[in-house]
């Protein structure tokens, strides 16, 4: 017979995890810390098994057992879905009218999609938006999770992605990005082989260039930083300089500068991301075509 599970349970369990104690589980549940021993014992048993080894009466020390640490990505994902599932229900409950959900590349979250939201809104003013920002490749697997009702991202190697589909609606091209005072700064386009004497900093859009012929100067790179804020700090201390598409470009920075990639020419096409066996909701399929006709109207 198969466990049937409490969400208060499973909260229980992960907040013991990721507050390294029952006690302080406890606190945040607003419960006894006996009441939260009995809660996961509970939970062990219809497990079947512990999830968490025996403790020393002499150490408050909170230990995984392998069981426990195969199960605890799983209870993670069945509270986030109770979770969604709960507030898209409160917001009918409420007299919403839905909750659509989105997710894009930091770039077009910040150029792009601050005009058109606010645009799109106006018709539906009791449409509730949650919205995600991250690289692609998070942006994606939302997408394939289920988690968002539409992407907006760079669709790499759609080959390997035939369970969806991808509207391109922008295209960005790749420059070259360094401080207002860099011997390289004045240049009105570079030659990708002019970089491989600088001190290179690679970012998440760099693997842009991995089927270039500038596929070296991934190679060439002494940094790599993730955080597109960070990237800004250090190219405008002048740590290095960087390759970035044209929309990730902070256009308001007086202090860097942004150099056309001549050779190779690498541009990148960014689109709406969906599954391909799913229908879009109301809401989500009214934002994409608004967003389509909004790009029309740009160009």
């Amino acid at each position: 017979m198969l466990a049937e599970f409490k969400i208060a349970q499973l909260r229980h369990f992960v907040w013991v995890v990721e507050y390294k104690g029952f006690h302080a589980a406890a606190e945040q549940a607003c419960r006894t810390q006996p009441a939260i021993s009995l809660s996961i014992k509970d939970l062990e048993n219809k497990l079947g098994t512990a999830i968490f080894e025996k403790r020393n009466a002499k150490t408050t020390i909170i230990e995984l057992t392998p069981f426990g640490r195969e199960f605890l990505p799983k209870a993670r994902e069945l509270i986030a879905h109770h979770d969604r599932v709960s507030l898209d229900m409160s917001l009918l409950r409420e007299h919403k009218t839905g909750h659509l959900r989105i997710a894009s590349v930091p770039s077009i979250a910040c150029q792009i999609l601050p005009d058109v939201l606010s645009k799109f809104v106006k018709n539906v003013p009791d449409l509730h938006i949650s919205f995600y920002d991250d690289n692609s490749a998070a942006v994606i697997q939302m997408v394939e999770n289920q988690q968002v009702d539409l992407g907006i991202a760079s669709l790499w190697q759609q080959d390997e992605h035939t369970n969806k589909t991808f509207t391109p609606i922008w295209e960005d091209r790749i420059g070259v990005v360094c401080r207002f005072d860099h011997p390289l700064a004045n240049a009105n386009e570079l030659h990708w082989k002019e970089l491989r004497q600088q001190r290179l900093i690679s970012n998440g859009t760099s693997r842009l260039l991995e089927e270039s012929e500038a596929a070296p100067l991934l190679e060439d790179s002494q940094f790599y930083i993730s955080s597109m804020m960070s990237l800004i700090a250090m190219l405008e201390a002048g740590i290095g300089i960087t390759t970035l598409p044209w929309y990730a470009f902070p256009k308001d920075n007086t202090n860097l500068r942004f150099i056309p990639l001549s050779e190779p020419n690498v541009v990148r096409q960014i689109g709406i991301v969906q599954l391909g066996d799913k229908s879009l909701s109301p809401a989500a399929q009214a934002l994409a075509d608004f967003i389509i006709e909004h790009s029309k109207q740009q160009t």
